[in-house]
């Protein structure tokens, strides 16, 4: 079992990580925002701790990607739909895990949680531009959806066969 310091470093590793993972590569979408690969460590946080940490650590450290790349204005909405998505792929896959296996819970808790961010950025930039404006953005959403929930998944599976952070 792990005490609450190392339950919170490796909090701030994940959030380091999702900080890192989100601004290495930015492609610009229609409406001013970008895409990027941090949806991993997305799925990655809500799969391996707990949900308070997970989602704090998704959260957070997408949040500065969005202050230290420029889109401020984004940083709320991101740190709210990251770490419900955290928390999305935390309660999927424990909720599916014992009944379907880990693989597809995995997946299907991954889908659920990328929807979240689809719809949740819809909305927000629903707010920004006007709801059929932000429409454009939904299919570069959902392709940075896939990439996260194929990669993720991928990297799960390193960190099970390797016995990372995995009891």
């Amino acid at each position: 079992m792990k005490t609450k310091t190392q339950k919170t470093v490796i909090a701030a590793l994940f959030a380091a990580l999702c900080c890192v993972a989100t601004m290495i590569i930015k492609i610009p979408s229609p409406l001013k925002g970008y895409l990027n690969l941090g949806d991993p460590v997305v799925l990655l946080s809500g799969w391996l701790l707990s949900p308070l940490y997970g989602f704090w650590a998704a959260g957070l450290g997408s949040a500065l990607a969005d202050v230290f790349s420029g889109y401020v204005m984004y940083a709320p909405a991101t740190f709210i739909i990251k770490g419900l998505m955290a928390l999305i792929a935390y309660y999927g896959f424990k909720f599916l895990g014992n009944k379907i296996g880990k693989l597809p819970a995995r997946i299907i808790s991954g889908i659920l949680a990328e929807g979240i961010m689809i719809l949740g950025y819809f909305i927000f930039e629903g707010f920004l531009y006007g709801l059929i404006p932000s429409i454009v953005n939904i299919p570069a959403n959902a392709m940075q959806g896939a990439a996260g929930l194929i990669f993720g998944t991928i990297l799960i599976k390193v960190f099970e066969k390797n016995k990372i952070l995995t009891d």
